[in-house]
């Protein structure tokens, strides 16, 4: 009897779990079912779109940013907040001309553009890039001073670099096929390609509004942005690389080249006319330090040599002053890998020659003149002979003596409103031989002593 008990005591309440549990399946199915469009929405929900709208208009870009990632339902509904007339007229601020802001890249309407490319990064991730591109070119289409020739005061306004900061979050992080799809893009949007064949097939010069809009466009929208110099090093290539070496260094020319104080505009005659400074061919030195230094697939050595030759004669030759500047801005590789390029070359008069101008840059900027020796030193280990080095060296004496008698030439001859110019000129230069001889001597004794 015990038994029985025992046992009838202990199925009733297995029953009972059995028949608790079917229930709570059951409410936990109806659960999960009436909360799944929950799971998407969650509380928003229960509003009406116009009031979800209404207070995205309270959240600041990154709040909306950080929202559009809640899930895809949600981000749909922030495109759609975009997409209205309230939506864009807040989020597309177009103050790009206020004339107190500063130049520097932490301001607010620049800031609001970086975040605003994060949000339709976010907002647009499930999209293949040809319809993100179209999208954002839809939203965008109404800001005219993103146009090439949207502004008509382009000097005074930061809509391209608005839009460049935009590009830059937009696409960071993505790979190189759909980085040339949104340069292809671009391309069909503005024309680019056809506008620099009309830039660089003209004379120098004779379009200088177009050279002017070439040159802000490339670097406020496609270069000037970006942290990483791999980056920075790809756009550049985007650019140039479909043009042959000749407009290569005009477009470079263009893009990095001396410009007005006045007007912004490209000034040609520059580098044919008269010495100048580091701050004229730092753009251009930094340009192809960039095409060198990173290593890029694109760019060879002598691919980067070529251009620099190239861009030495734009638009006709260069002083040689502005020359040697220009390669001791560029590095050592780049100013050997140039010098030793000649040296193999039999272009050993250019290469003397250059050698005086190096030493005349050290000693106008205080440079330390061994550096020049060095540079020599290293140079006549690519001939290949002793009396190939010998020449070579004998043609560097030869031309520190020419330099010096057409500098005298110069000086007395010239008009008297350039006499200063060209006294300083002959005395920066005697000053240069007498430095460089002497640090010839200092190399020479350390070496005999040794």
């Amino acid at each position: 009897m015990a038994s029985r008990v025992n046992t009838s005591f202990t199925l009733i309440p297995n029953q009972k779990y059995r028949r608790s549990n079917r229930r709570s399946s059951y409410f936990s199915n109806n659960f999960d079912s009436d909360s799944q469009p929950l799971s998407t929405l969650g509380n928003f929900k229960a509003l009406p779109v116009e009031i979800f709208q209404i207070i995205l208009k309270y959240l600041s870009v990154k709040d909306i940013s950080m929202l559009s990632m809640v899930s895809k339902t949600v981000s749909q509904h922030i495109i759609n907040y975009i997409s209205t007339s309230s939506g864009s007229k807040r989020l597309l601020l177009q103050d790009f001309h206020d004339p107190e802001l500063p130049d520097r890249e932490d301001t607010t309407i620049l800031d609001h553009y970086r975040s605003l490319g994060l949000l339709f990064k976010r907002c647009t991730l499930l999209l293949p890039t040809k319809d993100r591109l179209k999208y954002i070119h839809k939203i965008l289409a109404d800001v005219s001073c993103f146009k090439f020739n949207g502004c008509a005061s382009p000097l005074q306004c930061v809509g391209l670099l608005c839009y460049g900061l935009f590009l830059q979050t937009l696409t960071a992080g993505w790979d190189e096929l759909e980085c040339h799809r949104v340069y292809n893009f671009l391309c069909e949007l503005t024309n680019l390609s056809r506008k620099m064949q009309t830039a660089v097939c003209s004379k120098p010069g004779s379009a200088r509004k177009l050279e002017l809009r070439i040159r802000l466009f490339c670097r406020n929208v496609l270069l000037d942005h970006w942290i990483h110099q791999s980056d920075s090093a790809f756009w550049l290539t985007c650019i140039l690389k479909p043009w042959p070496m000749v407009n290569q260094a005009r477009l470079l020319y263009i893009i990095f080249g001396p410009i007005s104080p006045q007007d912004g505009q490209v000034v040609w005659q520059k580098m044919i006319e008269e010495p100048t400074d580091e701050s004229c061919l730092k753009g251009l030195a930094d340009a192809i330090k960039l095409l060198y230094d990173t290593g890029t697939k694109e760019w060879t050595a002598d691919d980067v040599i070529s251009l620099v030759d190239e861009l030495s004669v734009v638009p006709r030759e260069w002083l040689l002053e502005n020359s040697a500047r220009l390669l001791i801005l560029s590095g050592n590789n780049i100013c050997f890998t140039f010098m030793a390029s000649k040296a193999v070359n039999g272009r050993t008069i250019e290469l003397a020659r250059l050698i005086v101008f190096l030493a005349l840059v050290c000693e106008k900027e205080l440079y330390c003149m061994d550096w020049a020796v060095k540079m020599m030193q290293r140079v006549c280990k690519v001939f290949s002979t002793p009396v190939e080095r010998n020449n070579f060296l004998q043609s560097v004496a030869n031309a520190f003596a020419c330099a010096i008698m057409e500098m005298l030439q110069s000086v007395m001859s010239g008009d008297a409103d350039d006499d200063d110019r060209s006294f300083m000129n002959l005395f920066h230069l005697v000053q240069a031989q007498a430095s460089f001889h002497k640090e010839v001597l200092y190399l020479t004794m350390n070496v005999l002593s040794s």
